[in-house]
């Protein structure tokens, strides 16, 4: 059921760079006549396989089912999504067992009680909750996507889901990629030394293409499909949620902690919207130690470049983290000339799936992605409430609304 905005965008983005870096390295890699061909890299063999299921067989749910599958250490065991179809067609290419392909709201709940030790969770935002804390609750490791959450009440109950898996002994880990990168980790190390000095202001900017809005039916069916629901608040944490979240997440990984206020606007200016996410925002956060982070996202036909990334200014340097182009620390003490981040979309979810493999049968359970994640989402929402009303809003009186966003669920097979 879920496709990310990154994951259209990033296709479109890597496919000319993956082709040509393709045929550059196939070219380098001819031998010279004469030469013998060099022996192939073994593949790694796994001594466990960990059963899982992915729920949400969409776009990215079945292109990550895929990625899980080639890791090797994993046995795809079942697959659940709202269309029986979708479940069909990720059932047929990932070799999974008819009678282990669920559909409807709650084919959920038969994957959970279907034998499998670990879920993969690709849904809109607006189910992530319940998926989890069903999985959580079933004493089932997690691996999920981002945003966590749509709402506060979604991300404080993420937050108790990831309390209770590490109770439970069982690992929770949320995909994000720019973390992953070793440019970007570079970065942070240098940043974490002192590089910057004292940081004082955080640029972060999230830009992508539109996705399509078509009217409304009868019920929210049509609104599950090909990432149409991103232009839902509700079901998609706002475009900020949706794409943006992951900058805003770099921002949180440099700074240790959430902002205690935002103040912006936001507007919807592409053209006959149906949903109510707007995709155009600009915001100020404030922190508690006087951190200033500007954030400016568009999700407009304008965007062919795109951009995701997070500018750290400190009194002695500055230092740039990003999902694609050059990471560095620029001046200080620190000093980085950088490198490139590549094909990030593809890598980072690769690095995750393998830290997942490892983290669970190793019996690590510290799950120290969770709190950044409700972190991130938190935010977002902060964001996007302060956008909308046009005015200063702090976290506190956000979280005292505990304001839950609701979709009307009624027509939709159960």
């Amino acid at each position: 059921m879920k496709t990310s905005l990154a994951s259209k965008y990033s296709r479109r983005r890597f496919l000319g760079g993956s082709l040509a870096v393709a045929a550059a390295t196939a070219l380098s890699a001819l031998p010279a006549v004469g030469a013998e061909s060099p022996a192939p890299v073994p593949k790694p063999t796994y001594d466990r396989k960990i059963k899982v299921g992915v729920i949400g067989n969409g776009g990215r749910g079945g292109w990550i089912a895929k990625l899980f599958k080639a890791h090797g250490g994993y046995e795809l065991w079942a697959v659940a999504d709202y269309f029986q179809e979708v479940t069909d067609k990720c059932g047929d290419e990932l070799g999974v067992e008819r009678a282990r392909r669920f559909s409807t709201l709650s084919g959920y709940k038969k994957l959970i009680e279907s034998g499998v030790e670990a879920v993969v969770v690709e849904t809109p935002p607006y189910f992530i909750p319940e998926h989890v804390t069903a999985a959580v609750e079933a004493g089932l490791h997690v691996y999920m996507a981002k945003p966590v959450a749509a709402d506060v009440p979604g991300a404080l109950r993420i937050e108790a889901a990831g309390k209770l898996a590490t109770k439970k002994q069982r690992c929770f880990l949320v995909d994000y990629q720019m973390p992953t990168d070793p440019h970007n980790l570079e970065v942070m190390a240098r940043i974490r030394a002192g590089g910057l000095g004292q940081i004082v202001r955080v640029v972060t900017t999230g830009h992508c293409g539109p996705q399509k809005d078509p009217p409304r039916t009868a019920n929210m069916e049509g609104r599950l499909r090909e990432l149409i629901w991103v232009n839902d608040v509700a079901m998609g944490c706002d475009y900020i949620g949706n794409f943006d979240i992951h900058a805003i997440d770099a921002a949180l990984w440099v700074l240790g902690q959430r902002p205690v206020v935002a103040t912006g606007t936001s507007a919807i200016r592409r053209p006959e919207p149906h949903g109510d996410a707007r995709d155009v925002c600009a915001l100020i956060y404030e922190y508690a130690d006087g951190v200033i982070h500007q954030h400016a996202g568009q999700a407009l036909k304008n965007n062919n470049a795109g951009e995701l990334s997070a500018a750290i200014h400190g009194t002695e340097a500055n230092a740039f983290l990003t999902y694609w182009g050059k990471a560095f620390l620029k001046g200080g003490p620190k000093h980085f000339g950088g490198g490139s981040v590549d094909n990030l979309y593809v890598a980072g979810a690769e690095r995750n799936i393998a830290r997942f493999y490892r983290e669970v049968t190793a019996g690590k359970f510290e799950n120290e992605t969770c709190q950044r994640a409700v972190d991130g989402v938190l935010t977002c929402v902060l964001g996007y409430e302060a956008a909308a009303r046009r005015s200063r809003l702090s976290m506190h009186a956000l979280l005292k609304e505990n304001k839950r966003m609701e979709v009307d669920l009624r027509g939709l097979k159960s």
